[in-house]
């Protein structure tokens, strides 16, 4: 096996990465043991109703005709649907920028999703709304959908009592017709100092952050950048 050793640095350096270099292992190794543990989940819930999503044209440039898109119809070919919870509720003049930078990321990665599982953006805003601020981000791959007029945004926690919006990514199964709730990402807030940080799994931003010396820093969050 070839050593790693790049110009100029110190053997003080090499010795502390190869120390990181072994703490980095034993995290890839408790990433895929909570993987499993997710994998092993027994059988989650029933969803209530098959939600009547609003959607739009496959061609974003325009916004008619509209028309239902049951959520099991997300599915497409598949048995499995990841359906994200962009936070841009009615009454938001757009939606949350860091949500925003979560779906600029998902959106390139949309087509290689769709190989494995069924995919799709849903907000509380009507289609037509998130569909001219998905034009204006440059979203091209990204399915949406509006859950303008039911209650799953309440039900499966994109929204709070108080209608307050909220980021969640929701994992659903289809089995013999029955639409079962798999997963959603949550984290406790008991741990001090720790911001809930539920969806860093599925958002490189701050994985990529992490690798910098300044890393993502204590107060820093994304704001809308140019397009």
């Amino acid at each position: 096996m070839d050593v790693v050793q790049f110009p100029g640095e110190s053997p003080e350096y090499r010795a502390a990465r190869d120390t990181l270099t072994q703490a980095e292992s034993e995290l890839t190794r408790r990433i895929e043991e909570v993987a499993a543990l997710r994998r092993s989940l027994p059988p989650g819930g029933l969803v209530p109703t098959d939600y009547a999503f609003t959607a739009g044209p496959a061609d974003l440039s325009v916004d008619e005709p509209e028309r239902t898109a049951r959520l099991s119809e997300l599915f497409g070919e598949h048995d499995t649907l990841l359906l994200y919870s962009l936070m841009y509720g009615p009454q938001m003049d757009r939606p949350c920028p860091m949500c925003t930078s979560v779906v600029d990321s998902l959106d390139g990665a949309a087509p290689d999703i769709a190989q494995r599982a069924g995919f799709a953006v849903v907000a509380s805003s009507p289609i037509g709304r998130i569909r001219a601020f998905a034009r204006g981000r440059g979203w091209v791959h990204v399915p949406l959908v509006s859950s303008a007029g039911t209650t799953y945004n309440h039900d499966y926690h994109g929204e709070n009592s108080g209608g307050e919006q909220l980021s969640r990514m929701n994992v659903l199964t289809l089995t013999n017709g029955e639409v079962r709730h798999f997963y959603a990402t949550e984290q406790s807030t008991s741990v001090a100092g720790q911001d809930t940080r539920h969806v860093d799994l599925i958002w490189p931003l701050w994985n990529l952050l992490d690798l910098t010396p300044a890393g993502r820093g204590q107060d820093w969050r994304p704001s809308y950048s140019p397009r």
